[in-house]
């Protein structure tokens, strides 16, 4: 399942027309602040689709008979470029464990690239629900390395993946090599991916945007 939240208007929309806004995108503290708060409406509709369990809940005048998690997620991102997004549903997950993974494009000198991945930390994720955060989906190929090497670890019950920006292209990637049982959450959705394997037209690179821009690797 594909769901796009910017599909009707909605803040959402708002926050997404300014990063990828040239002149907005200056200010890095604004940039991470508008992932942020696209990870947080991420969080909130995703909990609507988790399981939950009622429980007394004893007032200064009662009992109220009220509505909670059973399971608390596992939070899962992709540094470095995911931590604001990470961060904003962390803000309302609040109890979540949380895992890290490192997976970065290495380049070739032909210009073509490859997925490396050099550092996971995770907790256990055995029937657990499992979101994964990471602000762009090009081709799609960090995420599904991701998938597949956490899946090493441990079967999650499910597996959410939410992004700001995702492209055609690596959302059918996603559904093609880890199935459809996979809910991907998008902030909007580009189609043109180029020959180097950019979205646009997209934003840009956000980890540069939020946090600097890095030397090559």
């Amino acid at each position: 399942m594909v769901i796009n939240l910017s599909e009707q208007h909605s803040l959402v929309s708002n926050w997404i027309s300014e990063i990828r806004n040239v002149d907005i995108q200056n200010d890095s503290m604004r940039f991470r602040r508008n992932l942020e708060r696209i990870g947080e409406v991420a969080a909130y509709e995703i909990s609507k689709k988790l399981p939950w369990k009622q429980q007394e809940t004893t007032t200064p005048l009662g009992i109220h008979h009220s509505k909670v998690l059973s399971q608390q997620p596992v939070l899962a991102t992709i540094l470095r470029a995911g931590l604001p997004l990470h961060n904003g549903m962390l803000n309302y997950f609040d109890r979540a464990d949380n895992a890290f993974v490192s997976a970065y494009r290495k380049h070739n000198n032909d210009g073509s690239f490859e997925i490396s991945l050099e550092y996971m930390s995770s907790p256990a994720i055995d029937n657990r629900v499992l979101i994964i955060s990471d602000p762009m989906l090009a081709t799609g190929a960090s995420i599904v390395k991701t998938i597949q090497h956490m899946k090493n670890e441990g079967n999650p019950s499910k597996i959410h993946i939410v992004v700001a920006i995702a492209c055609t292209v690596g959302i059918n990637n996603i559904i093609r090599e880890c199935g459809e049982d996979i809910t991907i959450w998008c902030g909007d959705i580009d189609v043109e991916l180029t020959a180097k394997g950019y979205i646009v037209p997209g934003l840009g690179d956000a980890g540069d945007l939020a946090y600097g821009k890095k030397i090559q690797q």
